[in-house]
């Protein structure tokens, strides 16, 4: 920015330069302000595959890495070599890394179990954090984030890519305007033809398929979405019981979990059915409502059909979300700038401690044949 002013004055004539510097340092002010409201990140963990969305997004200009923070030396040179970054920008040390570069945020792209370690440092340090779904590997690690947060009073969110899909967002207001009744009963899909068949990388598979670092198979990896959505959709409201079963058809590809979870979830009024999958022959992540009088079908993230009774009504395309809840960048750098809260939404701690309860439950059920009540 000096540098600009420096020009300006230095090449624009005297006369012009008093008229039209005024208009000038307000166009730098509005440059300089935008600029400001890019995040300041530090990564934690490159062995999530969803790290290629900070990383696209840095190497955009969307958003500034000032640190990324694994001690796999093979995996940071790779993301190096791949995203052109410079090796200053990568350390072994969270902790140091965040006390020196004092970053607005904390981006967990790590194993499940590892975002509790995260919250360990990042809450009393005052940095908010932000995790790829789920919350936690356990309860127990999802309680003792809980706990963090509360006692230092910072920030922590849960990022779900079904979050940003204009569909569910579609169908969310039209059930909130009572133009069709009550919910009865939600049916979520979630899954795809399984990890190692869509081609996840080898340092996101040797977590992914490992009961402790991700708590459990698919019914962790898909049923939360599921949990989160159906959460949501009953406005945080905790379920009575939790019923679910568990399957193992491909043992030889994943000997340690699940690869596959049927969960029923149990309100005063209505019911979810969460099915959760690494075994079917394409990816889906959809949701179906049905109230006293409508049908809506989210079919993917843009895609709904509508029915009343037995009649098609209609299928449309979800108009787009609108700035900041179209973009998990754009939502946190608003929850950090207090334009939103962050506390009872599909991101929130609030929410995700629910969605934690559920899946913990349905472990339970699977593991006993029984009901859980909650």
């Amino acid at each position: 920015m000096k540098t600009v002013i420096r020009w300006f004055r230095t090449n624009v004539p005297t006369k012009a330069s008093k008229l039209l510097m005024p208009v000038f340092f307000l166009f730098c002010f509005f440059f300089n302000s935008n600029a400001q409201q890019k995040l300041r990140v530090v990564v934690a963990g490159l062995n999530h595959d969803h790290v290629y969305n900070i990383l696209h997004a840095n190497k955009d200009g969307k958003v500034i890495i000032v640190g990324i923070a694994d001690p796999n030396k093979a995996l940071c040179k790779k993301y190096a070599e791949e995203y052109h970054l410079p090796d200053s920008l990568f350390s072994q040390n969270l902790k140091t890394l965040v006390q020196s570069k004092k970053p607005d945020a904390v981006l967990g792209y790590n194993e499940v179990s590892g975002h509790v370690d995260i919250v360990k440092i990042c809450a009393p340090l005052h940095v908010p954090v932000m995790v790829e779904k789920p919350l936690a590997a356990t309860l127990q690690q999802a309680q003792e984030i809980e706990a963090l947060s509360k006692k230092y009073n910072d920030m922590v969110l849960v990022n779900y890519e079904t979050t940003w899909y204009p569909s569910i967002a579609d169908i969310y207001d039209t059930v909130e305007s009572g133009s069709i009744g009550k919910i009865k009963k939600v049916v979520f899909h979630d899954g795809h033809q399984g990890p190692k068949e869509i081609g996840c990388s080898p340092q996101f598979l040797e977590w992914l398929t490992d009961p402790i670092k991700n708590g459990a198979g698919a019914l962790n990896d898909f049923g939360c979405y599921g949990a989160d959505m159906m959460t949501w959709m009953m406005h945080g409201q905790k379920p009575i019981a939790v019923t679910a079963i568990t399957r193992h058809y491909k043992p030889d590809e994943y000997p340690k979990v699940d690869d596959d979870a049927t969960i029923l979830v149990e309100y005063p009024g209505a019911t979810g059915l969460i099915e959760a999958s690494w075994n079917w022959p394409f990816s889906i992540k959809d949701m179906e409502v049905f109230c006293e009088t409508g049908y809506l079908h989210a079919l993917d993230n843009v895609n709904i059909m509508s029915r009343k009774r037995e009649h098609i009504v209609s299928s449309k395309i979800a108009a787009p979300l609108t700035e900041p809840n179209n973009d998990p960048l754009l939502y946190l750098a608003a929850v950090l700038n207090h334009q939103l809260t962050g506390t009872n939404d599909l991101s929130s701690l609030n929410y995700n401690m629910i969605v934690m309860q559920i899946l913990d439950a349905a472990k339970r059920s699977a593991a006993e044949g029984k009901r859980i009540k909650l």
